[in-house]
């Protein structure tokens, strides 16, 4: 058993990471009440813009396409991997990196892959092995939307002229504090809304088509992107929250358990100390 000043010290040494673990769940909490906001304004907005830049794309003539709807053979992919800047969040980055190597491996496995990363932690882990072509890890420090938007229009400018045939989005979809969900979307070429609901659909188009190709689907992939990264940014606090919660309770526990076995052992120390005296006396009386 250790000594008394061993436990001691682990006692306070536990107690210590307690606080810090406590109070990182405490900033977290804060955080994410207005990442969670914040992302739950956008997604009605966000959502129905897509289904309408789906609708439309479905209903346009071969002749009138959007050259971001191409669907060309698919020989390069683009994979944007967003992940936090930070850890200590549980499995909240190992999950997109794996989410990432997969599409790499198996999805794209004939395919050449090269990743763009939005997050620290992405960047360290795929640029080991693969050919990570940008990062935009400061795009955290100043979340906004036209930050993003430049992010989006570099994407749209890489599809248009034939750098890659596919851009994948891989992120943290927010649904509640304990929860994220590992997304993957398809970012570039876009992907026409399917069923018989948008063949039979007669649309009048008000101004021309022309015009919303040139002004509506620009605006909705750089509104795509900056919901899947204002998901990701509210899905890392909730992580970060939620793990910290259970490292709180997990060094709480141990605690308690050190200090029952610092009473166990001084309790021990006490009776052996005793025991000493009353044999020591006892060979006095002899």
């Amino acid at each position: 058993m250790a000594n008394l000043k061993e436990i001691r010290n682990r006692i306070a040494s536990v107690s210590s990471t307690m606080q810090i673990t406590s109070a990182m769940k405490m900033v977290s909490a804060a955080k994410l009440k207005k990442a969670q906001d914040a992302i739950t304004a956008m997604r009605p907005y966000s959502d129905k813009l897509t289904e309408l830049l789906q609708s439309l794309s479905a209903s346009l003539d071969a002749d009138a396409g959007s050259k971001y709807s191409d669907n060309r053979e698919v020989n390069k992919v683009l994979v944007v991997a967003i992940t936090s800047n930070r850890g200590l969040c549980g499995a909240f980055n190992t999950n997109i990196i794996k989410q990432s190597l997969l599409l790499n491996e198996e999805t794209y496995k004939d395919q050449q892959v090269d990743f763009l990363t939005i997050g620290k932690k992405a960047n360290d882990s795929l640029g080991k092995k693969h050919n990570v072509t940008a990062n935009h890890s400061e795009i955290f420090d100043d979340l906004t939307f036209e930050n993003v938007a430049a992010i989006a229009e570099d994407l749209m400018e890489l599809f248009a002229n034939g750098t890659y045939d596919r851009i994948e989005i891989v992120y943290n979809k927010f649904k509640n504090a304990a929860t994220q969900l590992v997304m993957t979307e398809q970012f570039l070429p876009i992907v026409p809304e399917q069923g018989e609901e948008s063949t039979n659909t007669d649309y009048i188009f008000e101004p021309s088509k022309v015009q919303i190709i040139e002004q509506l689907i620009p605006k909705s992939l750089k509104t795509q992107l900056f919901k899947a990264v204002r998901d990701s940014f509210a899905s890392e606090h909730g992580a970060r929250m939620t793990a910290m919660h259970k490292a709180t309770d997990n060094a709480t526990e141990m605690r308690d358990q050190l200090k029952l076995t610092y009473n166990k052992a001084r309790q021990a120390a006490i009776t052996n100390e005793i025991l000493e005296i009353v044999g020591g006396a006892e060979a006095l009386n002899n």
